[in-house]
Formats: C-alpha cells, sequence, structure tokens
C-alpha cells in the first residue's frame, strides 16, 4: 500500500468513527452543501447582459423589424434561398463523388494515380474559394474557345467558352472542385482507420480490390467518414454566399439587390441571416441525428 492509499484509508476510518461516534451520541448529522457563490454572481451577470443585448436590439428602430417582416417571405428572397439550397446540394453531391474518386487514388500504390491526386489536392486546399470561383467565371480569357478533338488530329467540335462558363456553371466548378479536396482527405482518413488485415483477409478469400473497397472498406469506413461530412455540408451552405461575386443570384445577392433599392442594408442582411441560421440548424439536428445512428452501430 503506497503512503497516499494509507493516509487516504486511515482518512476514511477517522471520518466514520466520528460518524459513529455522533451517530451513537444520538446527535443528528446535518451535511450541508458546498456553496458556490461566484457560480450565482456569474450567472446573475450573463442573464443581466443577455437581457440588455435582446432589450436593445428589440427597441433599437435602426434594425428595422419592420422591413425584416416584409421581405422575410418575399418572392424575390425565396428565390435566391431555393438557388442557394441547389447549389449546395448538387455541389456536394459532386465533390463527394470526386473525392471518393480522388481518396481512392491518392492511396493507390501506382504512382501514375497518386501524384495526380497529390497535385490535385495541393493546388484546391491551397488556393481560397473565393479565387477559384473568379478564376472559373473568366476563364474565357485563357482559353476562349474549347475545342473537342483526338490527340493529333482533326477538331471534333469546338464551343465558345462564355457560353458554356456561365454563372451556374462557374459556381458549380468553383465549389464542387474545391469540396473534392477536403472530401477526399475525410475518405482518405476514414478507410486508412480500418485494419489492413480485413483487406488481407479479402485478398485471401480471392477478393479483388475494388469489391473489398465496396464491401468491406467503406461500409465500415463510412462511420469515421459521415460525421465530419456533416460539417462540410454546413460550411458549403454557408460557402455559398461567395457566388455573389460573379452576380449569381443566391440568397445574399437577392438581399443585397433588395437594399441597394430601398437603403435598407441592416434588415436585409438580418433577413438573409435569419434563414442561414434556420438552414444551419435544420442540418446540425440531422448531423447529431446520423451521428448517433453511427455510434449505436459502433457498439
Amino acid at each position: 500500500m503506497t503512503p497516499e492509499n494509507a493516509i487516504s484509508v486511515s482518512g476514511q476510518s477517522s471520518i466514520r468513527g466520528c460518524m459513529e461516534s455522533e451517530a451513537a451520541s444520538g446527535e443528528a448529522i446535518i451535511i450541508a452543501p458546498r456553496r458556490h457563490p461566484w457560480r450565482w454572481i456569474g450567472g446573475a451577470v450573463a442573464v443581466f447582459l443577455m437581457w440588455r443585448i435582446v432589450n436593445s436590439m428589440i427597441y433599437n428602430e435602426n434594425f428595422g423589424w419592420d422591413i425584416v417582416a416584409e421581405y422575410l417571405f418575399s418572392p424575390v428572397v425565396l428565390s435566391g434561398l431555393g438557388l442557394t439550397i441547389w447549389l449546395t446540394v448538387v455541389a456536394m453531391t459532386l465533390g463527394i463523388i470526386l473525392g471518393l474518386v480522388l481518396a481512392v487514388m491518392a492511396l493507390s500504390s501506382n504512382p501514375m494515380l497518386r501524384y495526380p491526386a497529390d497535385v490535385y489536392l495541393w493546388l484546391f486546399r491551397g488556393t481560397p474559394v473565393l479565387v477559384q470561383l473568379i478564376f472559373w467565371y473568366n476563364l474565357a480569357a485563357l482559353y476562349p474557345v474549347i475545342q473537342l478533338g483526338l490527340p493529333f488530329g482533326d477538331v471534333l467540335a469546338e464551343y465558345s467558352t462564355n457560353a458554356l462558363i456561365t454563372p451556374y456553371t462557374a459556381a458549380l466548378l468553383g465549389l464542387s472542385l474545391n469540396e473534392a479536396a477536403y472530401m477526399a482527405e475525410i475518405t482518405r482518413a476514414g478507410i486508412a482507420s480500418i485494419d489492413y488485415g480485413q483487406e488481407e483477409a479479402a485478398k485471401s478469400l480471392g477478393m479483388s480490390r475494388v469489391k473489398t473497397l465496396r464491401r468491406i472498406i467503406l461500409p465500415q469506413a463510412l462511420r469515421v467518414i459521415i460525421p465530419p461530412t456533416g460539417n462540410q455540408v454546413i460550411g458549403m451552405l454557408k460557402m455559398t454566399s461567395l457566388v455573389s461575386v460573379i452576380s449569381l443570384y443566391d440568397l445574399l445577392y437577392s438581399v443585397q439587390g433588395v437594399s441597394a433599392r430601398t437603403f435598407q442594408v441592416i434588415p436585409m442582411l438580418i433577413v438573409a441571416c435569419a434563414w442561414y441560421l434556420l438552414m444551419t440548424s435544420i442540418l446540425s439536428i440531422g448531423q447529431k441525428y446520423i451521428e448517433k445512428l453511427c455510434a449505436r452501430d459502433a457498439l
């Protein structure tokens, strides 16, 4: 027995002896809870500050709550909201699919597959999304015409870059290609978390690498991949606001158009924030539910 344990045991014995002696003498033992005065003081200060903030927001006319109520469900704002949701869904879908392909390439033993994947991740993770969006939007400055044909052969078809790279196309290219780089790292980490012995066991049974990946590795890796993917979806929803710089009529661009006409900048920004907060809250609830399912399946 260590000296610390001996002190603990002797202390418990003395306390037990005192309690037995007091019980034998007929005196009541009063156990008083520990007081936390600073906890109550801190809570009171926090409540007071929150009350002051909410009170200032309600009674400050500069917030323009009547303007917020007028435009919160206006067709212009709802149209921009619909485009924001559409961009989030399509860009995330393309990003997840391309990210899976890049993750498999990055984990490949073939350098002809691994090196291009590494360069892709280095390029798209190392440059800001806003720069990528502007680059794709101005691609015609580099390539006025996009030609399709056989190598060292005749041109089969050619298209004007301005006609192909519309603001919608530029937004999808910028958002989905950037997201693919991050989803590739998330997928790679999920695949790497699976014990290599399972892949060796699948090889001993004669299973191909693609079949092993599809039936054994990926189903188990989903427990690691899904939770951070939820964070990426929420991030993508907010990242779509960047497409307003290329004149795409998303939620932010729609409220900016209204504020330019009415000069009500703050109320219209509150309208945009209200919809972003609502959508991110819904996605957060769904993410927590999916994480609970993954945690339960892992037991």
